[in-house]
């Protein structure tokens, strides 16, 4: 979830970021960073951003796809103030950090924001820089740094924005926090236009989860319980009761619900309920799809029955939603 950060806050003078390139970055991720800033310049005829590139040293700075980026500073070459620092790194981190960096890190003046990029965000917990703060990560690495850093709450989203602590997961989540951060600056039109430069349709929202891969979701769960939850995901406009689910996969309900409790906390009928909900906010977040339609394609009866079990849910209805 979003929270209110000094970066998007209105300002009279450019915003300067920083972006440190650690060895084996992201080409993708740096790039949905910095080019829809200096795109937003472009189009508003206005220098509303700066973007500095740093390194551990002035110089070059190979990227995963081992091609180099050049950097204008090193981090003892006395580069200005920044109003944000983002970490552009690659995840999992495969070397430790210099004494160098950590102490640059963390010698920052308190007014500065910081950000993570991927691995970025590992860097920052690293540092004790995360510690109260809610950010995000490639899922990856989720469940390896949420044990080994408790006081950070990670999360699996696309981005998070909290307060001074900004983090993309990789790729192109850069880009829908970028346009979020542009849009709550500049205004809806010009992030709009911006988006429509880089021919990208709809820009994601903060609370939207990564994509997880079923098998990688459900850990070490039993085949049993990957296979309902494939069923589910597969059958969400005609939904099967639990009994029918338990018929499919050969197991007793009772076996089924024992499955759900243990590994998801939660009963088949209310986790199927949950997918059939998400796959209904997607729709109505990407298409104009009338919204009778939308709850019929999601396994409710009516279009009433839809917009309740949407409010309960998600504390809004689907036309809310859209209003949005």
């Amino acid at each position: 979830m979003a929270h209110a950060s000094p970066i998007d806050a209105p300002s009279s003078t450019p915003k300067r970021f920083g972006v440190l390139l650690l060895p084996g970055f992201s080409l993708l991720s740096h790039a949905c960073l910095v080019e829809p800033l200096l795109l937003a310049n472009q189009l508003s005829g206005q220098s509303r951003y700066q973007v500095v590139s740093l390194g551990l040293e002035k110089g070059s700075v190979r990227s995963a796809a081992a091609l180099s980026a050049e950097v204008e500073f090193g981090l003892g070459d006395g580069a200005e103030a920044f109003d944000c620092v983002f970490i552009a790194a690659p995840s999992p981190l495969p070397y430790p950090l210099g004494a160098a960096l950590v102490g640059w890190l963390r010698t920052l003046p308190s007014k500065t924001a910081l950000g993570g990029l991927a691995g970025g965000s590992e860097v920052l917990a690293r540092c004790g820089l995360l510690d109260g703060y809610r950010a995000t990560l490639p899922w990856q690495r989720f469940a390896a740094l949420s044990q080994a850093y408790p006081a950070v709450t990670f999360t699996q989203t696309l981005f998070e924005i909290d307060r001074d602590r900004l983090s993309a997961a990789g790729g192109t989540a850069a880009l829908d926090m970028t346009l979020t951060l542009i849009r709550r600056e500049l205004g809806a039109e010009l992030a709009q236009r911006v988006s429509e430069q880089f021919a990208y349709e709809r820009v994601r929202t903060a609370d939207e989860p990564q994509h997880v891969p079923l098998r990688s979701r459900l850990g070490h769960a039993p085949q049993s319980l990957v296979d309902a939850v494939a069923l589910m995901e597969a059958n969400i406009e005609e939904p099967f009761s639990t009994l029918e689910l338990a018929e499919h996969l050969g197991v007793s309900r009772r076996q089924l619900e024992r499955l759900f409790k243990k590994y998801l906390q939660a009963v088949p009928s209310r986790y199927y309920l949950d997918l059939r909900l998400q796959a209904g906010r997607s729709r109505l977040r990407e298409s104009d799809q009338p919204i009778g339609e939308i709850a019929l394609a999601v396994g409710f009866s009516s279009g009433a029955h839809f917009s309740t079990a949407y409010r309960n849910h998600f504390g809004l209805t689907p036309r809310e939603e859209r209003l949005t």
